[in-house]
């Protein structure tokens, strides 16, 4: 009897076995699908955050007033007539050349940022508004020192502008974001285009560059930049501009693409040469000094008993001119401009115009006279 009864137990221990472990496992399997649908719920909130995330709401902020520019130059050097068969006759190519760049919305009443050489030369402006509206745009006016220029666009409609920021207040390392038109491409998409990177560098001086721009503490980013992003904006992940991006550094005339070295000017310049060419349509950069000077040379040095041999030499001073108000005198001679030593009359005006002088700054001029050294105010008069 007993025996029956213990084969009678483990037959019923087997046989329930199976199913117990079975309730066990599904409640982990419960456990693991409940455990799913939380997933599921954060993976959509992060969703949420990464849609609205600092960079995606910078560029939100800006893009509606980056506008698309394409001009129309006139190419003046080509000839009205060709020699062809034996025979002259009408050049028939088209002369004229269409160039593309970017611009930022000044104002909602029209007023529109680019770079000067984007619009220089220009036969025609045309302004692509965000969305694909197209405007002929007429120049206000330029500054070809700093590369900067003024449009205005003639609208009925309010038109989106961004908030401009510090460029006085920028730190290597922060993340910028670039904006424009680059390649023609804002006339596809009626969008501009969004690339991201850094500050790799601040107030990068260059001088005097080509077709006699000074480029001068500069803002240098690895963001993306290439033909057509001149004139674009480039801005902070506050959605602020900070500058407005001009030109890139290529290997070669060859490879025209960007290599990660790009350079913007930094806003605050922007902000002042805008003022003025609302103001007055340009920046007043023409002075007179009332001097003329030659430069020093060996004769001239054992003459006057002059311990050095550089410098420019006064020889004639105008009468109620500015060099005459400021006390020169003709046999002085200035050795330095704002503490640069100069040679020429030529010397001058690059001083000048690296240091961005206007009309009406003065400059310091370090002169030697009688066998000693002084310093004297000068103004950069304009007596229009």
């Amino acid at each position: 009897m007993i025996d029956r009864l213990l084969i009678l137990l483990f037959f019923l221990v087997f046989l329930f076995f199976p199913i117990i472990k079975n309730f066990d496992i599904d409640k982990p399997a419960n456990n693991i699908k409940s455990g799913f649908k939380t997933k599921k719920t954060v993976f959509k909130n992060y969703n949420n955050i990464d849609s609205n995330n600092e960079i995606v709401d910078a560029i939100e902020k800006v893009s509606e007033s980056v506008v698309g520019i394409s001009v129309i130059n006139i190419d003046k050097n080509k000839p009205t007539f060709e020699f062809k068969n034996g025979i002259f006759i009408p050049y028939t190519t088209d002369q004229e050349i269409k160039t593309l760049g970017s611009g930022l919305i000044y104002s909602n009443n029209g007023y529109v940022i680019t770079n000067t050489h984007v619009v220089k030369n220009a036969a025609k402006i045309f302004v692509t508004l965000s969305g694909g509206k197209k405007f002929e745009a007429k120049l206000v006016g330029s500054d070809d020192l700093t590369d900067i220029a003024l449009l205005k666009v003639d609208t009925n409609q309010l038109l989106p502008v961004s908030n401009l920021g510090n460029s006085s207040d920028l730190n290597i390392g922060e993340w910028v974001i670039a904006l424009g038109n680059p390649l023609g491409l804002f006339d596809l998409s009626y969008q501009p285009t969004a690339t991201i990177g850094i500050i790799s560098g601040l107030n990068i001086d260059f001088g005097i560059k080509e077709n006699s721009y000074v480029y001068k503490d500069m803002i240098q980013t690895d963001a993306s930049i290439n033909e057509g992003n001149s004139g674009g904006p480039l801005i902070n992940i506050f959605g602020e501009v900070i500058g407005i991006n001009t030109f890139i550094m290529t290997v070669s005339n060859i490879k025209q693409g960007s290599i990660g070295i790009a350079f913007s000017i930094p806003i605050n310049r922007v902000k002042d040469i805008i003022h003025e060419l609302i103001l007055y349509g340009e920046v007043k950069r023409s002075y007179s000094t009332g001097f003329k000077i030659k430069p020093m040379n060996s004769n001239v040095q054992k003459y006057l008993n002059v311990p050095f041999d550089k410098g420019a030499v006064i020889i004639d001073v105008e009468k109620k001119s500015a060099a005459m108000n400021a006390g020169l005198k003709v046999g002085d001679i200035i050795f330095k401009v704002d503490d640069i030593v100069v040679n020429s009359n030529q010397d001058f005006i690059n001083i000048n115009n690296e240091n961005l002088r206007k009309s009406g700054d003065i400059v310091i001029l370090e002169v030697w006279r009688s066998g000693d050294f002084y310093i004297i105010e000068l103004e950069l008069k304009n007596y229009k």
